[in-house]
């Protein structure tokens, strides 16, 4: 198999599963990992956490052995579906933590910047080198990555195809933390964070950010009141207003 996915509590756990081919995106593993995803929503996962198999690379980026030949038409559908795998793993209900452990190149490295989070090994290197080819990046690095660090940093990795280590990802934002010793498990404990909540206000407070980074700041507080007034009328909402009140514990029930 090409994906592995285990639970451990409430937390799923997904790792692309190549190490031979420093775990590189290839058709089937793609629609194994959407499969993957959206499994993990049914299983009532409060949070997820991507990882590679091996020790050397969370993804080394698409399996560029299947883009060779490939007619216009065919690699614009391949590159669509890329970008919609990606898109619908950015719009899952629950977090998700890309845990970069090694190469994240190229479409692997795009698969990270769909995640809510990012966290690096020190042996991380993280990089767009697309250009090294006379490519361009397909599955979502010219659009986050800009608005993810900024443009100048953006345009310097992307330009230049080089990538950058854990420690200099951390410094741009790219990464939330560098994590050592068992990475898994520092994963873990940085996802139980979140786990705690209500998912459904997670999710309404991941919707008001994303959305509006799309759009002016106007707009972008139009979309704040409508989905912070909509969090005031669900059922963890009204429970939390009332616990407040009453100097009491909060119940989270996801509704």
């Amino acid at each position: 198999m090409t994906i592995e996915l285990e639970k451990r509590d409430d937390i799923a756990i997904l790792t692309l599963n190549r190490p031979r081919a420093l775990n590189a995106l290839n058709s089937e593993l793609l629609r194994n990992f959407a499969d993957a995803v959206k499994q993990t929503g049914d299983d009532g996962c409060r949070a997820l956490i991507i990882t590679g198999a091996g020790e050397k690379a969370f993804s080394a980026g698409a399996d560029v052995t299947e883009l060779v030949g490939r007619t216009l038409a065919r690699e614009k559908r391949t590159t669509e579906l890329g970008q919609r795998i990606f898109n619908d793993l950015e719009r899952c209900p629950i977090p998700t933590i890309a845990l970069v452990n090694g190469y994240a190149f190229g479409g692997g490295l795009e698969l990270a910047l769909a995640c809510t989070f990012r966290l690096a090994t020190p042996n991380a290197k993280l990089g767009l080198p697309e250009i090294k080819l006379g490519l361009v990046p397909g599955y979502g690095g010219t659009q986050r990555l800009p608005r993810m660090i900024g443009h100048a940093r953006a345009m310097e990795m992307i330009l230049s195809g080089e990538p950058i280590g854990a420690d200099r990802a951390l410094e741009f934002g790219l990464v939330s933390e560098i994590v050592r010793g068992d990475a898994l498990e520092a994963a873990a404990a940085f996802a139980r964070r979140f786990t705690r909540h209500s998912l459904v206000a997670g999710w309404l407070a991941r919707q008001s950010v994303l959305r509006g980074m799309q759009t002016s700041l106007e707009e972008g507080l139009k979309i704040e009141a409508d989905l912070s007034t909509l969090s005031m009328q669900t059922e963890d909402g009204k429970d939390g207003m009332d616990a407040f009140i009453a100097k009491r514990p909060a119940r989270v029930i996801d509704r």
